[in-house]
């Protein structure tokens, strides 16, 4: 059980990335961070964003719960200027959870209420909500769908994972077809209801991402890449005819999957037993899927561009198969392994993937992934990057859990809440694991720095434990 988070300061960081060969970069100029960047038609306000953290706290119906508004509420008068909302199905047997949002048009005046709670807040505590964007995430859970799974493709690295066999059919040619317009559905009623920019989720393996590496799948939809990417870009193109020009296209993108990892016999992570060439993946190498190789990211993102796509989120990994790629952390959740490399060289891996897509698009509005690792010292981190033009956006997804004033704490203080910094303790990720709920899905939070809203849920998960 390494424990490696304990630095006390950037130098004791900057000593660190020397050690382990990574690209780290730290700036006490804060100053980056509070310029406004263009996106669009639209101007946001500074460089802070709130990832897409889902609350799996919806009712069943798919309209946003007491919780989920708290939770907006909360993000919205902490101070970012670009709130990217979680993951919204867009059909009922889509949703990766029985409280997963879904907007509809029985659900939409709740949505409605969220988004002017949440620019209310905003208001309140910034004075002006003209420079926040605010957004929805479409998506489609695929093999994640907790009524049945909807594969994309065979893998045969996971098979035996989340109710997947081997005889688990493909999802038809005509059922992904259908989906585009499940998709314009939604964004219209997106729109309808305030959001300012529509997200086209192609990331942690739901069904848009484990497409683009389907090279096994037979058909339209698989194969070459242009039919792998066929099913994103017939949806970019009827969303973009459907909702006004204003509206911002964007997409979070996975750039690199990776392969599994599973609990070795000392707790580490140890990858699955794979065979080159891997039959199918996305962004890594056929022939060693340890090592992101970003050619055919780089090229969708040039190809969402042509289709009117302004703003790109960059994150990799599946969390339900190697979550140390996605979010590296200290602490695993319950369900979870050891991380089997220093997670620093995990956020370095963020960092350096982010930053190929941002030279590539210089004059493209890019969010990274990877910074609540580093706990009080991303802000740091953050302007580094920014100032150097390795990104444009700085996301911040669990530390937002645990500190959703970060922003304001910074322009108040300078400085974090120490006392209040996300520390990777995975709280939040047991609290999404577990299942045993009358509503068959535990909301999640921050139970230790959110007790108020999730000590009494976290109480109750642990019980749940110790009668099993």
């Amino acid at each position: 059980m390494a424990r490696f988070f304990k630095y006390k300061s950037v130098a004791d960081l900057e000593a660190e990335n020397a050690r382990l060969g990574i690209d780290l970069r730290f700036s006490d100029d804060l100053s980056p961070l509070v310029q406004p960047l263009t996106v669009g038609r639209a101007t946001v306000g500074n460089r802070w964003c709130v990832q897409p953290m889902e609350g799996c706290d919806g009712e069943p119906d798919g309209r946003p719960g007491e919780l989920t508004v708290r939770r907006y509420r909360r993000f919205g008068a902490g101070g970012a200027k670009l709130i990217w909302g979680e993951a919204c199905a867009v059909t009922e047997d889509g949703r990766a959870n029985p409280r997963q949002l879904w907007l509809t048009d029985a659900t939409k005046t709740t949505f409605a209420q969220l988004v002017a709670d949440c620019r209310k807040a905003h208001r309140d505590a910034a004075g002006d909500d003209s420079d926040l964007l605010f957004g929805l995430q479409l998506t489609h859970s695929g093999r994640y769908s907790y009524r049945r799974p909807a594969i994309a493709t065979y893998d045969p690295l996971l098979v035996g994972r989340y109710k997947v066999t081997a005889d688990t059919p493909l999802v038809t040619d005509d059922e992904l077809k259908r989906l585009v317009d499940d998709y314009t559905t939604t964004a219209r009623l997106a729109v309808e209801v305030g959001f300012d920019f529509l997200d086209v989720k192609q990331c942690h393996r739901y069904l848009l991402n484990e497409l683009l590496g389907a090279r096994n799948r037979p058909g339209p939809y698989g194969g070459s890449f242009e039919n792998r990417t066929r099913l994103a870009r017939d949806i970019f193109q009827a969303i973009r005819a459907a909702v006004p020009g204003h509206v911002i296209l964007a997409t979070r993108l996975n750039v690199f999957d990776g392969i599994p990892f599973h609990k070795g016999e000392t707790g580490d992570g140890t990858p699955d037993p794979w065979r080159a060439p891997l039959v199918n993946g996305w962004g890594m190498s056929e022939t060693d899927p340890f090592i992101p190789d970003l050619t055919e990211p780089l090229a969708w993102v040039a190809g969402m561009r042509r289709l009117g796509v302004q703003l790109v989120n960059v994150t990799m990994g599946n969390p339900y198969a190697q979550p140390h790629f996605g979010r590296p952390f200290e602490y695993p959740p319950p369900d979870g392994y050891e991380s089997p490399e220093h997670p620093l060289v995990g956020v370095d891996r963020h960092f350096r993937a982010t930053e190929a897509v941002q030279r590539a698009n210089p004059d493209l509005a890019v969010v990274g992934t990877g910074y609540s690792y580093l706990q009080e010292f991303l802000p740091a981190a953050g302007a580094a990057n920014i100032r150097d033009g390795r990104v444009n956006l700085v996301g911040v997804g669990r530390a937002s859990l645990a500190q959703p004033d970060w922003v304001q704490q910074l322009r108040d203080h300078g400085a974090l809440d120490r006392k209040r910094v996300c520390r990777t303790f995975s709280y939040c990720t047991a609290l999404m694991r577990a299942k045993d709920h009358p509503l068959g899905q535990y909301p999640t939070g921050c139970p230790p720095f959110d007790k108020e809203g999730y000590g009494e849920v976290w109480k109750e998960v642990q019980q749940l434990g110790v009668k099993k």
